[in-house]
């Protein structure tokens, strides 16, 4: 029997269309005080510039931690996310005092999603060395067993080949522990991470040919590290949903964003939605994460929740 989906909403982190400051800030809060009790949670990127290419870097970004704290404050009714926060931009231990004072304050509502970070150009404006992508991995992994340690005993010690503490103490803890999420796709050491310490795990895009074949790699690695692989949410996020009453009309939504990839974006009718939905759901995908190109309205978020969501509860 297929498990309920729930649904995420993608906060943009930043305007595609040369809005700035309170004006875009605005524009989150006008969709949302639509949306917010028509979605399950609320995830925002962790980056500090855009992270795509084809918006210009000094465009107006919002930082994630900050934007996550402000916004589960005034919609207590969803959880909150980042997808995903790069390990090198907190310390590991700040990082874990974070998430308690955020799990404690929001009463329970942050899964603490996490990633090894890989925008060289944001590590070196910012003052972060950018080292190999075996060593961000090796510091992903460190960084989450500093946080599961310092969550659960009084005082935490950890030396590990990147990152040390002693005697770290994190009071309040968190309450319930907080899901921790691994994104990324890599098959060799990243699904291997998820597999030993992620309660959620994410990929970003992608076919459900490309994401069948991770959850084969990440199934198997749940085997050699003796994990239960049906403990893991998985999840999948679109970073272009373009729906209207007409594929035509969704089409063209489409056509008009810089985020549209005609082989995996979510492109049609409430129906056809449905259908490409299904082919992730059915693959085992528990929580959908979404951006609606028609941002800043909310006539997408909320077609889709009409019509949509409750073929899938």
């Amino acid at each position: 029997m297929l498990k309920a989906v729930s649904f995420g909403w993608r906060i943009p982190d930043f305007p595609v269309d040369g809005t700035h400051g309170g004006y875009f800030r605005d524009q989150i809060i006008r969709v949302m005080d639509d949306v917010h009790e028509l979605f399950d949670s609320a995830w925002e990127a962790d980056h500090f510039v855009p992270w795509a290419g084809f918006i210009p870097p000094d465009t107006d970004t919002l930082e994630a931690w900050t934007t996550i704290t402000f916004l589960a404050g005034r919609y207590p009714d969803l959880k909150f996310g980042n997808i995903v926060l790069c390990q090198s931009y907190r310390s590991p231990a700040m990082l874990a005092k974070m998430a308690s004072t955020f799990q404690i304050l929001s009463e329970g509502r942050l899964v603490l999603g996490i990633g090894a970070g890989w925008k060289k150009d944001e590590y070196l404006a910012y003052g972060y060395p950018f080292p190999s992508t075996s060593a961000r991995l090796e510091q992903l992994e460190e960084t989450i067993q500093i946080i599961k340690k310092m969550w659960v005993e009084p005082k935490a010690s950890f030396e590990g080949k990147h990152y040390k503490i002693q005697d770290a103490i994190c009071e309040p803890k968190p309450t319930p522990l907080p899901p921790l999420m691994v994104g990324g796709g890599g098959k060799k050491v990243t699904l291997r991470i998820a597999a030993q310490h992620a309660d959620w795990w994410n990929i970003p895009g992608g076919t459900p040919s490309n994401y069948a074949d991770l959850l084969s790699v990440l199934r198997n690695h749940c085997i050699e590290v003796g994990r239960d692989y049906d403990q893991i949410v998985k999840t999948w996020l679109s970073d272009c949903v373009a729906i209207a009453p007409t594929h035509q009309a969704a089409l063209e939504l489409a056509e008009s964003s810089p985020f549209y990839d005609p082989a995996t974006s979510v492109v049609g009718t409430p129906d056809e939605v449905v259908e490409r939905l299904r082919r992730f759901t059915n693959l085992g995908v528990q929580h959908l994460i979404l951006r609606f190109v028609d941002f800043p309205k909310s006539n997408g978020a909320k077609l889709f929740a009409d019509e949509v969501i409750p073929h899938f509860r």
